[in-house]
């Protein structure tokens, strides 16, 4: 008898990211690929080895939060024993500022989301939203998370991030330099990665800033394929 899949849904921190309606929208893919799926909303239940062991797949979706010592040795723990880890945006690159070992977990950190000219700010959100484009690497043809995806563009937060060469970057995108800004040169920062961990797998995408971008086909693919791709 072939045992159901089990997906862990930890949701919460800023609520600009609109964790719980992001969420919502992958939970529906997550059921009809088979998964048992349980929601948390808070990271409180990393701590509990016996849901952790039981766990085939984390979608994590906590920005700008805390995390005690006992929840990251317990994350750590699953991950490095077959538990997939998986998220989008600030949901995963950028959850726990205060902790160094979710960070060496991870592989990633956003750093800054460059504005528009400043003659073009108006104060709100839209100020940090760009034209850009996410750039498929050639290792991105035969992996199944972006395997016959091209090239595309959106209209949102473009991530700079901090990362390590232990991730396997699938996408880039190369963040201009302007007259405004204060760095000389074109930056290239991962778009889409993944990250071996003991047992299990990690997912990274940094497009999802809001639910028109996680609701382009291409986010909305790379997503879905990513989840199930960590997924033990």
């Amino acid at each position: 008898m072939t045992r159901t899949r089990s997906a862990l849904v930890v949701r919460g921190g800023w609520e600009g990211h609109s964790p719980v309606e992001a969420t919502e929208l992958f939970i529906p893919h997550l059921r009809e690929e088979g998964f048992e799926v349980r929601v948390e909303e808070s990271p409180v239940v990393y701590a509990d080895e016996a849901v952790m062991r039981d766990t085939d797949l984390v979608v994590q979706c906590m920005t700008m939060t805390t995390i005690e010592k006992a929840e990251l040795e317990g994350l750590r723990a699953a991950v490095a024993a077959g538990t997939g880890f998986a998220g989008w945006h600030g949901g995963i690159a950028d959850s726990y500022r205060n902790s160094s070992d979710y960070l060496h977990l991870v592989g990633g950190q956003f750093a800054c989301h460059p504005p528009k000219a400043p003659e073009e700010r108006k104060g709100d959100a839209s100020d940090n939203f760009l034209r850009y484009t996410v750039e498929m690497l050639p290792e991105a043809q035969d992996h199944p998370v972006t395997k016959g995806l091209a090239d595309f563009e959106l209209t949102t937060e473009q991530y700079w991030v901090l990362a390590d060469s232990y991730c396997d970057v699938l996408a880039t995108t190369t963040l201009a330099a302007r007259p405004w800004d204060p760095w000389h040169r074109p930056v290239v920062s991962p778009a889409i990665w993944t990250r071996q961990w003991g047992e299990g797998k990690i997912f990274v995408a940094t497009p999802g800033h809001d639910l028109e971008t996680l609701r382009d086909p291409n986010v909305t693919t790379i997503v879905e394929r990513g989840l199930l791709w960590a997924s033990r």
